[in-house]
């Protein structure tokens, strides 16, 4: 287990942690934190803040995923799915959300719109070369294989 550090930006006790919804769960659910409800029209894109900053470990990120559920019944998912927080962003976490459904969708105080899945980081560099290694796929793609 990897300890991040989390801070609670209002003075709201009601506001729960980030936190798993089974215990296999890969993901911990993230909350709306707004003053009044959202209405999110169809095509509409809106920003959520969750009232909440981190400190995520070097070496890591977390990612912003969409909750299944709501992109199945509403069409309501994650914009920049998924969206990155790198470690070196303490500010707000806040989510990027659209309507892909037919009708408006409520977004009310605490409701749960995210969700959050740390992830390890592999720095890379990149060596130019003038000749890349034959693969069997060589340079097919966009479906080459079929759809």
């Amino acid at each position: 287990m990897v300890n991040v550090y989390i801070k609670k930006l209002v003075d709201d006790e009601n506001l729960p942690l980030p936190q798993y919804a089974s215990e296999g769960a890969a993901g911990m659910d993230l909350y709306a934190y707004i003053k009044n409800d959202l209405v999110i029209k169809p095509g509409d894109i809106k920003l959520i803040p969750t009232g909440y900053a981190v400190k995520i470990p070097d070496g890591y990120e977390i990612q912003i995923r969409p909750r299944s559920g709501l992109a199945l019944k509403y069409g309501i998912t994650v914009l920049n799915s998924p969206g990155t927080i790198d470690s070196d962003y303490i500010g707000e976490i806040k989510i990027v959300m659209i309507n892909l459904g037919k009708n408006d969708y409520v977004i009310k105080k605490y409701d749960r719109i995210a969700q959050v899945v740390l992830n390890k980081i592999e720095k890379i560099q990149f060596l130019c070369t003038d000749e890349l290694p034959i693969t069997k796929r060589g340079n097919g793609g966009f479906g080459h294989t079929g759809i």
